[in-house]
């Protein structure tokens, strides 16, 4: 089966993001908005779940996965006609406010497209 994609390229992009929670609230509120969405593909017991979830997590986290969709990755690229997102995984986690480099690159912070 082809879609035409066979000899497309593939970049991943992986983008470290910090915000800050301004009110957990709203944002377990615009999440619960989402499961509850009958656009959601969820079932009954799958959307009790994920808005357990999202209500016993303090940090926000779980909300804001149900916020983030690939296509709004898109929205830090220019010309993004160019490009379609194929997939994505997505992990959200607590964070001390500053990005961490775990690994010991020898990069340049200030090279084209470092978002500061």
């Amino acid at each position: 089966m082809s879609d035409g994609t066979d000899t497309g390229r593939y970049l991943r992009l992986t983008v470290d993001l910090v915000v800050e929670v301004l009110d957990v609230d709203a944002l377990q509120a615009a999440a619960l908005a989402e499961i509850r969405d009958p656009q959601a593909e969820l079932d009954d017991a799958e959307r009790q779940e994920q808005i357990e979830l999202v209500n016993s997590d303090e940090t926000g986290a779980a909300a804001l996965q149900w916020l983030i969709e690939p296509d709004h990755v898109l929205g830090l690229v220019e010309h993004v006609a160019e490009v379609e997102p194929r997939e994505a995984m997505l992990g959200v986690e607590p964070s001390e406010g500053v990005l961490e480099d775990e690994d010991d690159h020898d990069h340049d912070h200030d090279e084209p497209g470092h978002i500061h």
